[in-house]
């Protein structure tokens, strides 16, 4: 006859309360920022790693290994030293997103507009001087894979930066630049390139790794040509070629969903056009003069 083995426990009736609820939620969020904090980072395998030897760990206690058991017992109260110092920049990171969340959401919020003109005045730049030029936008999938292939930067998401960036004397014009929110995360990453055999042989390796991101995730690449300057962006492995600014701008708005939002703002970009091309002007005057 089947006995349970812990007749203590059968006898045992749970009984949720407001506060056990709302425990576990908090728990269960806990575990969530923390598991969105190491995906895609060097940190999941090196926590696999660390459940391994906590299991192979528990199983040894469990199977009496008393010399096993002891060495554990004995190095487990100083392991939480190691992991601060092995996870430092995780932590740093977390930390630090958790400050700007809470006190620049509003700015943030505000400036979606402002980030979007960024974008296309310097992709419209771009290709007026025909500077090749990939800006990859992360939206709900994140690309921290593809950030520590390149050079952190965590700068502010500027025109003048991105400018400077794509420059062809610039060390970090080679590869593509990574924008989290409004900020410009890394420059110089290395993506993966799309080996769909429909695209056109006229796409060159800077398109391919444009598309090549967004097969693989929910991101939004801008792409501008360094040979003919033409205005692509790419998204969901499809991309649009020879887009004009404006047009890029309206998809920009619909795929990150601010939209909506811009269309009451006044339009900064063609403001900066406008002034550039006031200086143009000025320029090719003094120089008609000289």
């Amino acid at each position: 006859m089947f006995t349970f083995p812990f007749p203590h426990l059968s006898e045992y009736k749970p009984y949720l309360t407001t506060g056990s609820v709302l425990d576990i939620l908090l728990v269960a969020l806990v575990i969530y920022e923390f598991l969105l904090l190491v995906r895609g980072t060097r940190a999941a395998p090196m926590l696999t790693g660390v459940g391994a030897l906590v299991i192979a760990f528990y199983v040894a206690h469990l199977s009496n290994l008393r010399t096993l058991d002891w060495l554990v017992g004995t190095i487990l109260p100083y392991s939480i030293f190691a992991l601060i110092v092995i996870f430092q920049a995780e932590i740093r990171q977390a930390l630090a997103r958790l400050g700007r969340n809470l006190t620049l959401s509003r700015a943030s919020m505000n400036g979606d507009a402002e980030i979007f003109d960024d974008i296309v005045l310097a992709a419209s730049t771009f290709s007026q001087d025909q500077t090749g030029a990939l800006v990859v936008i992360e939206r709900e999938i994140g690309l921290r894979t593809y950030i520590e292939s390149g050079v952190a930067l965590d700068a502010h998401l500027s025109y003048d930066l991105l400018a400077t960036l794509f420059r062809p004397s610039a060390p970090l014009h080679d590869g593509a630049v990574i924008v989290q929110k409004d900020r410009i995360a890394a420059a110089a990453c290395f993506l993966p390139l799309s080996m769909n055999p429909l695209l056109s042989t006229q796409l060159g390796t800077r398109h391919r790794a444009g598309i090549g991101v967004t097969e693989e995730t929910d991101a939004v690449s801008v792409i501008v040509s360094e040979e003919t300057g033409g205005i692509s962006i790419a998204v969901g492995g499809q991309v649009e070629r020879d887009v004009t600014p404006e047009r890029l701008r309206e998809r920009l708005g619909e795929l990150l969903a601010h939209y909506g939002t811009q269309r009451g703002i006044s339009h900064p970009m063609s403001s900066s056009m406008e002034a550039m091309r006031s200086q143009e002007s000025v320029r090719s005057q003094r120089g008609d003069q000289l």
